[in-house]
């Protein structure tokens, strides 16, 4: 086997995919059955629309016409200039790639990594041989943590937590809405159903949090709930390296800043033809290179506006100022929209 992709989400479905049409023999591990869900905000931003495309993948859902900020009767909209991104459900995405990926040929199995060796001419996992091992298995992933790429976390993680209601859309943006200590993410995803993320450090419950949001918990009264809750983090986790030795991480598992931004399956869809090149070349520090530049604008973004944001009183001037300049609003958001590894500003230096 040329390589073993572990974890079976959209990462690692989407590198075995590229993996498969680049003439290597592929095989997939999960050790979750079927269907996988999982927190996530499921707006897909426009390159990933994209990316998914070139893949022959086009999950059904609700178009999305770019980003509104909310903070009470305070509203600032942006378009995506790159065409419409896409609210789906992870549900809906999971089982759309995967059948792409059946139907390519890759062997897709229900099984746990439990132990990875590697040598100089390969890799074994629980005694199974690959030439290189690509590890896609989320945002705590095991193997990372076991090849001692973890770094320290910050003191006060954020973690997400999400529900789905059962109501017609109101809007074709994703509204952000903004509270004193949490941030809403509202994401159309059908004609008749809307997610509902909350992003906080604080503790609680789904309710409790969404209580810092009286015009959209009073739009949400009444709507039937489509499924449990489900929660997700700490949401940071930095890693030391994107490889070590013939394994290479791909999506959550390479490292993770916050889903503030929305662009969580861009990411993963522009890392996973990195991997597979880096591997077909044997080039593996080409791919540590690479995923720096894929994601230069993520972290850069996702940093300055953690930071921008992490005092009351500059939040509570978040959506005021994005009012009074609505071009370096739109600015971000068309940032946001074009397809990883784009860069605002062509030859920055990488970080």
């Amino acid at each position: 086997m040329d390589l073993l992709v572990v974890g079976g989400g959209p990462a690692g479905l989407a590198t075995a995919l590229h993996a498969a049409r680049a003439g290597l023999d592929v095989t997939v591990w999960e050790q979750r059955a079927g269907t996988v869900d999982k927190a996530c905000g499921e707006g897909l931003m426009p390159g990933a629309v994209t990316a998914l495309a070139v893949l022959g993948v086009c999950p059904p859902g609700h178009d999305l016409r770019g980003i509104r900020y909310v903070a009470g009767p305070r509203r600032v909209d942006a378009d995506f200039g790159a065409g419409p991104g896409r609210g789906v459900r992870r549900t809906t995405l999971h089982a759309a790639l995967r059948e792409v990926v059946l139907a390519a040929g890759v062997r897709v199995e229900q099984r746990t990594a439990r132990r990875v060796e590697q040598d100089k001419s390969g890799v074994s996992v629980d005694g199974v041989r690959a030439g290189h091992l690509v590890a896609a298995d989320g945002l705590h992933s095991p193997i990372r943590r076991a090849l001692g790429l973890d770094r320290p976390r910050p003191a006060r993680p954020r973690h997400g937590l999400r529900r789905h209601y059962l109501l017609a859309p109101w809007s074709d943006h994703v509204e952000v809405h903004w509270s004193r200590g949490a941030e809403a993410y509202v994401t159309p995803v059908a004609d008749d159903l809307v997610g509902v993320a909350v992003l906080t450090t604080a503790r609680g419950s789904y309710d409790d949090h969404l209580a810092a949001f009286p015009e959209l918990r009073e739009r949400l009264a009444g709507a039937g709930h489509a499924g449990p809750v489900r929660g997700a983090g700490p949401l940071r986790q930095d890693t030391s390296a994107r490889t070590a030795g013939r394994v290479l991480l791909v999506g959550d598992a390479a490292g993770y800043v916050d889903a503030l931004t929305g662009e969580g399956i861009a990411l993963a869809l522009a890392q996973a033809p990195a991997a597979v090149r880096a591997v077909s070349s044997g080039d593996l520090a080409g791919y540590e290179r690479e995923w720096r530049r894929l994601t230069r604008r993520y972290r850069w973004l996702t940093h300055a506006l953690l930071g921008a944001t992490r005092l009351p009183p500059a939040r509570a001037a978040l959506v005021p100022l994005a009012q009074r300049l609505p071009w370096l609003f739109s600015a971000a958001v068309d940032a946001l929209a074009r397809p990883a590894g784009q860069d605002v500003e062509a030859g920055r230096s990488s970080g």
